[in-house]
């Protein structure tokens, strides 16, 4: 008698217990709880890149002050030289004597294979 009731009684709690965990499942796998589980992935993937973004940031500042004082980069500029202007596009020969002007780029392309 004491061994069906045992057995009973232990059937009985199984079945609550499984019968609890997949119901919790249940829920988690709803739409909006899938939803909800996205979005706390997608906020913390942002703070980690902000995170990672804001190293790397901090750590070229550092390195560049490195190179520069390596390269002497750091050290006062004579007021009595002239300051040099570097041109993204180089005027022609002719027009170097007139400041201020510059070479056209030729006209655009079509090519969709150029890098912008």
């Amino acid at each position: 008698m004491f061994r069906r009731t045992f057995w009973f009684t232990a059937g009985a709690a199984a079945g609550v217990w499984a019968t609890t965990k997949v119901n919790r499942k249940l829920r988690q796998l709803t739409p909006e709880s899938l939803a909800a589980q996205a979005a706390d992935k997608a906020i913390e993937t942002g703070h980690k890149l902000k995170d990672f973004a804001l190293d790397v940031r901090e750590n070229m500042v550092r390195r560049e002050a490195e190179l520069g004082g390596a390269l002497g980069l750091e050290a006062p500029v004579d007021p009595d030289l002239p300051v040099q202007r570097h041109y993204a596009v180089e005027a022609p020969a002719e027009s170097a004597a007139r400041p201020g002007t510059y070479r056209t780029l030729p006209s655009p392309s079509n090519n969709r294979n150029e890098d912008h």
